[in-house]
């Protein structure tokens, strides 16, 4: 069986190295951009998209592709939505990875947002406020300009930082929870901006958040398509191997 499966997440990863392991798969991993340190997926692997719709078309049937399988971030919508679209249309079988969404405990301070612009409303103008949303959309939040602001990031953008006070902050995924305590402590946040992603690697600021009890303005994901998703990784190696 030949395979896609569009990758950018921890468990994208996971089910890479995987399929790197079954015999009857011959299979091609995608990621949307590069960075410094691209994830061991331990396959070949296509690195910033197709371009169009019509260009992904085409590497399908080239590729003879008869599988995909979608583990993108929850918040990349756009491309579950046109990659279900055109396997629909080509007769290529289609399934999303798509994990679960984190869900507040009881000593959790959460302000469920549908947009990064809603942060303002809920924000008060003195407030300290790492955004861990990545890089990307950082413009979302021209209306927490006149707050402290800083940005979390895997490694530091070739672009100066957007808003006048605060900056970027380097650090990797994954941080234990002491570490995040630490971060929060030394830069005395007292909100944190956070996407829905659901990510195990996420939870680590959640928990020092509860513990410090600091407020959470949780972005909620962008309604999905009505298609075909599981929310394991054993799920979805099921559903490899049952087509095999």
């Amino acid at each position: 069986m030949r395979m896609l499966l569009l990758a950018g997440t921890a468990e994208g990863a996971q089910i890479a190295r995987a399929l790197a392991r079954e015999e009857r798969v011959v299979a091609t991993a995608s990621l949307a951009r590069a960075t410094p340190t691209p994830m061991a997926l331990g396959l070949p692997t296509r690195i910033g998209g197709w371009g169009s719709e019509e260009a992904f078309r085409v590497w399908l049937h080239r590729e003879r592709i008869d599988a995909v399988l979608d583990a993108t971030h929850p918040f990349a919508v756009g491309i579950t939505e046109r990659t279900a679209r055109v396997c629909a249309d080509e007769g290529v079988a289609f399934l999303q990875f798509l994990r679960r969404s984190w869900t507040p405990g009881r000593d959790d301070r959460w302000e469920f947002l549908n947009v990064e612009a809603a942060a303002a409303k809920v924000i008060p103008a003195d407030a300290r406020v790492l955004l861990s949303t990545g890089q990307r959309g950082l413009e979302r939040f021209d209306a927490l300009a006149d707050r402290v602001l800083y940005a979390r990031v895997p490694f530091l953008p070739d672009a100066p930082f957007p808003y006048p006070h605060g900056g970027y902050v380097v650090r990797p995924p994954g941080m234990p929870v002491a570490a995040e305590e630490a971060l929060l402590h030394a830069l005395d946040v007292t909100w944190i901006v956070a996407r829905n992603s659901g990510s195990a690697s996420g939870m680590a600021k959640l928990e020092a958040a509860r513990r410090l009890g600091l407020s959470v303005a949780m972005i909620r994901r962008p309604p999905q398509p009505e298609i075909a998703r599981i929310s394991t990784v054993a799920e979805a190696l099921s559903w490899v191997r049952r087509r095999l």
